[in-house]
């Protein structure tokens, strides 16, 4: 059963809710969490961030998994032994690019569907979903008119980050929604999804989209594997 956290960011002080949704999750686990980058750190700025924001939590981020470096099975080992993996945010397109040629979209996959724990922030959430259609808004395209999207299809629903950061995201996606057969959860920042075991929880200000139609997700579960009917 899947088991992941879809941030829309780790910035604001409000995803203090979903960060101790996160610290149950991780409980009977352990602290320690690997860290996929979407793009190279020469510098390890975003991976330091992230360990400083992981380390107020009492979480350790010690695992540095560079996609577009070769990996012997060990190291890829170490990764996949990890009590979490987190997925950073970041060019989405490029990442999902770097998953695929670097063969760890499958093992990712595989990992997630035996009951690992995923972290994702904004494009490493994005990439949880059977699609990154939905990150074409962030550049000004259509979604319906990405073809070559499909991503780790762990949920049965598409994921859309920084919903506030424009006026013009919440009518597009509408709009987009009635191309699409797939729901869409909107989120803004501070605010996020948990599934435990398969159970979807909606922390925050979250919002359903389908068929054209928009319903409140503000503290809602339901099971990811349920037949999408909200009405």
């Amino acid at each position: 059963m899947i088991n992941a956290v879809l941030y829309s960011d780790q910035i604001i002080p409000a995803n203090e809710k979903v960060d101790l949704r996160l610290l149950e999750l991780m409980k009977g686990r352990g602290s320690r969490i690997g860290y996929v980058p979407s793009s190279p750190e020469p510098d390890f700025r975003f991976y330091k961030e992230r360990q400083s924001y992981y380390g107020r939590l009492h979480l350790n981020l010690d695992v540095f998994y560079d996609l577009d470096r070769e990996h012997s099975n060990a190291e890829t080992n170490i990764l996949l032994a990890c009590d979490a993996i987190h997925l950073s945010g970041g060019n989405t397109a490029a990442f999902l690019s770097r998953v695929r040629r670097s063969g760890m979209l499958k093992k990712l996959q595989d990992w997630a569907n035996n009951g690992g724990l995923l972290i994702g922030t904004s494009a490493g959430a994005i990439l949880m979903t059977p699609t990154i259609a939905v990150d074409a808004l962030f550049s000004a395209r259509r979604p319906e008119d990405v073809e070559e999207g499909a991503a780790l299809n762990l949920v049965p629903f598409e994921f859309f980050p920084h919903l506030h950061e424009k006026q013009s995201y919440l009518p597009d996606l509408i709009t987009y929604s009635t191309h699409n057969s797939r729901p869409i959860i909107a989120c803004p920042d501070g605010d996020g999804i948990v599934i435990t075991d398969g159970v979807v929880e909606c922390v925050g200000d979250l919002l359903w989209l389908s068929k054209g139609s928009v319903s409140p997700l503000e503290g809602r579960r339901f099971q990811c594997c349920m037949p999408f009917d909200l009405a």
